[in-house]
């Protein structure tokens, strides 16, 4: 009976031990998740910058000589969205409109001026002078695929635009500027999960 009664509180014990282990991986999970779509989103905002003029379908080089455009100076942006159809004139911030243009990708351009020299004389197979600065259609995807929420397990994320204040409720659905958690669940730390 004594053996039968360590073994029962000890088996207790480690209960709510083993259910703070499965929760505090599930957060880490989040913590990554919310880290990658936050990343995505702040990598096609830095793509737009020089993208798109107002009423243009398509863009034109920011980089070539005459453009009035500025080229910004950030390093980590190597190329402009040309595909200028996902704005409309709402969405003057020029974030995503929503999370399938990252995974389903846009068209863009590199930001160089995509200078190449002929091939030569004699050569063959590679590129003529002729072919300098054709259009290449190339299409950039940000996100794999719409993460799963780790704590509701579902594509079901609340979405905040970049002209909402961090306590509104409901998406306005003019872009995508941050993304929470739709849990309302605890975390352990005692916030909620959809204030992450």
């Amino acid at each position: 009976m004594i053996t039968l009664a360590v073994l029962s509180v000890l088996v207790m014990g480690t209960i709510p031990m083993a259910q703070n282990s499965v929760k505090r991986q599930k957060e880490v999970q989040l913590r990554e998740t919310l880290r990658d779509i936050r990343r995505a989103l702040d990598e096609f905002k830095r793509d737009t910058l020089g993208a798109c003029p107002q009423g243009a379908v398509r863009t034109v080089n920011p980089t070539a000589p005459g453009q009035t455009i500025g080229v910004p100076t950030d390093s980590r942006s190597r190329v402009v969205i040309d595909d200028c159809t996902i704005f409309d004139s709402q969405n003057l911030d020029r974030y995503p409109p929503s999370l399938d243009v990252l995974v389903s990708g846009v068209r863009v351009k590199p930001r160089s001026l995509g200078l190449r020299g002929g091939s030569g004389l004699g050569s063959t197979g590679g590129p003529q002078a002729t072919e300098i600065d054709q259009d290449q259609e190339i299409i950039k995807v940000y996100l794999r695929e719409i993460p799963i929420d780790p704590i509701t397990g579902e594509k079901n994320w609340k979405f905040r635009s970049s002209y909402q204040t961090a306590d509104s409720g409901d998406w306005d659905q003019i872009n995508i500027f941050d993304v929470r958690s739709a849990s309302d669940e605890e975390a352990l730390n005692g916030e909620k999960y959809s204030d992450w």
